[in-house]
């Protein structure tokens, strides 16, 4: 749990350092760096709508396994 805390404030850490960058000096980052916001975006807006209208989250539907272990 330790690690994916570092790698998430590491890949933040670097996501921020290229927003600085395309803002400085490189302009053609801009476009690249706004696609994961508007995707961050889209899915908060369609969680919250789910939470708003009462929609239960889905359960993952995975075949059972058998009993031996195989």
């Amino acid at each position: 749990m330790m690690l994916g805390r570092v790698v998430a404030l590491l890949g933040g850490l670097a996501y921020v350092g290229l927003w600085i960058l395309a803002v400085a000096r490189e302009r053609s980052l801009v476009a690249p760096l706004v696609v994961p916001l508007v995707l961050a975006v889209l899915v908060a807006v369609g969680v919250a709508l789910e939470r708003l209208l009462g929609i239960p989250p889905r359960r993952p539907k995975f075949p059972p396994r058998p009993r031996d272990g195989r």
